[in-house]
């Protein structure tokens, strides 16, 4: 898939006031600093589409962006921050909540994880959470640049056995890097296979 155009559309915290769910939704949430922002400006090769931030807990609304005027990116809020209150951490996740479970037009939810980092337990448990919810699922793997290629294996194969403990099969996986722009193709064609996949059925 090629983008040609994306496009901010709105801000929310309000679930019901997304825009109107006529078209495909493809959502990325992680947990904050993952990378997210980073990565959607990468797949739409606009640098400044999403705003990045060394501020944890930065997105704290539903983003969404209007990509070849036919279906929407949204940048999530992130998850298990430590920086922001806790009332405020508990607000994201009913706002998180609703929309997994609301949003009809949701056409995959990827999941952001750092792989540097062992896995988490609240990665797994939100994983966990999204797969029970019956949203179609996959994983990105960010800033594969930053770990020498046996260990990003290495890690990959800890995250990979940590779900099949919970999991009889893995969902999609992708091995990303905002910086080499590692992965852009795999992601953007799985998302162009889903809208032909949907328009088709």
């Amino acid at each position: 898939m090629q983008i040609t155009s994306a496009e901010f559309i709105s801000s929310f915290a309000d679930v019901q006031k997304c825009p109107p769910p006529d078209k495909p939704e493809f959502a990325f949430i992680g947990r904050s600093n993952v990378g997210k922002s980073s990565l959607i400006n990468m797949l739409t090769g606009q640098k400044k589409l999403a705003k990045t931030s060394v501020t944890p807990g930065k997105t704290q609304t539903i983003n969404h962006f209007l990509i070849n005027k036919s279906w929407f990116l949204v940048d999530l809020p992130g998850y298990g921050y430590a920086s922001v209150s806790k009332s405020t951490r508990e607000g994201f996740g009913k706002m998180i909540e609703r929309y997994v479970r609301e949003r009809k037009n949701l056409s995959c939810l990827f999941i952001l994880i750092d792989p540097r980092v062992a896995p988490q337990k609240n990665d797994l448990s939100f994983i966990t959470w999204a797969g029970s919810q019956g949203v179609p699922l996959a994983i990105i793997f960010t800033k594969a640049d930053k770990l020498k290629r046996n260990e990003l294996q290495k890690n990959l194969k800890q995250f990979e056995n940590a779900l099949l403990a919970e999991w009889e099969e893995l969902p999609p996986l992708f091995v990303t890097s905002s910086e080499k722009r590692t992965g852009r193709d795999e992601v953007l064609d799985f998302i162009g296979q889903a809208i032909e996949t949907e328009r088709n059925s």
